[in-house]
């Protein structure tokens, strides 16, 4: 599932083994961040950007 923020794109996923939230830039699926809520990844991804 695709999700827009008003700076990006992103997709996110759920790894269940680790309990963490992936999200993705949409434009480069090299560019992602974990976190244990979907807010707290797309902060990482904000950062590393």
């Amino acid at each position: 599932m695709t999700f827009y923020n008003s700076d990006l794109q992103y997709r996110v996923t759920l790894n269940t083994e680790l309990n963490l939230f992936i999200v993705f830039d949409k434009k480069d699926d090299n560019h992602f961040a974990t976190g244990v809520t979907i807010e707290k990844a797309v902060q990482e991804l904000k950062k590393s950007a």
